[in-house]
């Protein structure tokens, strides 16, 4: 436990500074909610019978958490699209995001064009590139997001920003109340719970990157509101903390994955299944959680993470933050700095020189 509470130890092995990203977090949050309720839109933009996000990774992870939240609110389908191409239905009738933190990403690009080919009613976020560039050559309304952030820290650029444009448009109720309450959390917990002065005997996220270390993370979720918040699991101890993990939902897991763990007997005592709980979980979900939970515990360490918070928001976002720390304190673990990510870039530039 003790390497964890080695300040000078997180320093020297967090060259990049992510902790200072992450403890920031909040107040990011804060200013992302005073750029959505800053951009001017057009009116024209709040009669769209469908949604579409476009983006990758970091860039994504936004919108498919607006996704989870509001899909017991809203009227009209929500999309994300993580591809070069967009789905037939996009048209006229389509409020479409362009989401790139860099501007630069050739999937989002590539749909942004074709968006535009079909008409839809564009929104682009970024902070600055070649979308910033197109966006402003065709007089898109643009959104221009502070630049210096590894895209998966923008998150609260990513989500609350469009996620009050939705509100002012009228897609959803007015967030406001609950926004101011989920920041405040996120203050309340980095403070007293995930903050790295915090030693671990006391710090739920420091204990729990420890209970990980050398195993293959299983994130498993109801599917309702939470779903979102798994593949930011997976995707932050990928990218923080260089290890593979992989997520599912319920129920959909009780009709396929839970055969699958029979097999290989030599590796099931090196998983580590971690279940968020929410209690937004539909009754009958909550029965086959429980169910399933004493399945798999007779073949690997399993524990219940449960949120916090009184609001969906907050509990959302106590649960991503918890994430977030727990993927940062594993990177430590890892002797990994958790900023860099190397296998993107060299993927990047290895496309590039085919064109």
């Amino acid at each position: 436990m003790k390497v964890l509470d080695d300040i000078k130890m997180i320093r020297r092995t967090d060259k990049s500074n992510m902790l200072e990203l992450l403890l920031e977090f909040p107040n990011q949050c804060r200013h992302a909610f005073k750029v959505g309720e800053a951009f001017s839109i057009p009116k024209a933009y709040g009669g769209a019978g469908n949604i579409v996000f476009a983006g990758l990774g970091g860039s994504a992870i936004g919108a498919d958490l607006i996704r989870s939240y509001i899909i017991g609110e809203i009227k009209i389908p929500v999309f994300v699209i993580r591809d070069y191409c967009l789905p037939n239905f996009v048209g006229r009738n389509t409020l479409f995001f362009a989401c790139s933190y860099s501007g630069n990403t050739e999937e989002t690009l590539s749909s942004y064009k074709e968006a535009g080919q079909r008409g839809a009613k564009i929104i682009a976020i970024s902070s600055g590139g070649k979308l910033e560039a197109e966006a402003k050559k065709d007089k898109v309304p643009f959104i221009l997001i502070p630049k210096g952030y590894p895209p998966r820290t923008a998150l609260g650029y990513s989500f609350f920003t469009p996620l009050v444009i939705l509100s002012k448009l009228g897609f959803i109720r007015n967030k406001e109340m609950q926004i101011n309450e989920a920041i405040s959390h996120l203050s309340n917990v980095r403070d007293r719970v995930f903050n790295p002065h915090i030693k671990a005997s006391k710090n739920y996220a420091k204990r729990l990157a420890l209970d990980l270390k050398d195993k293959y993370a299983i994130v498993y979720s109801a599917n309702k509101h939470i779903d979102a918040v798994l593949t930011r699991w997976r995707g932050q101890l990928a990218e923080n903390s260089k290890t593979l993990a992989s997520s599912h939902v319920f129920p959909e897991m009780n009709h396929n994955e839970i055969v699958g763990w029979a097999n290989p007997k030599k590796l099931l005592n090196n998983f580590f299944v971690i279940i968020l709980r929410d209690k937004s979980e539909h009754p009958r979900v909550t029965k086959r959680i429980d169910i399933t939970k004493s399945m798999i515990k007779k073949k690997t360490k399993v524990l219940e993470l449960h949120s916090k918070g009184k609001g969906l928001l907050s509990r959302i976002f106590y649960l991503i933050y918890l994430g977030d720390f727990v993927s940062f304190y594993l990177a430590l673990l890892n002797r990994v700095d958790p900023t860099p990510v190397d296998a993107v870039t060299y993927l990047k530039k290895r496309l590039g020189s085919f064109r």
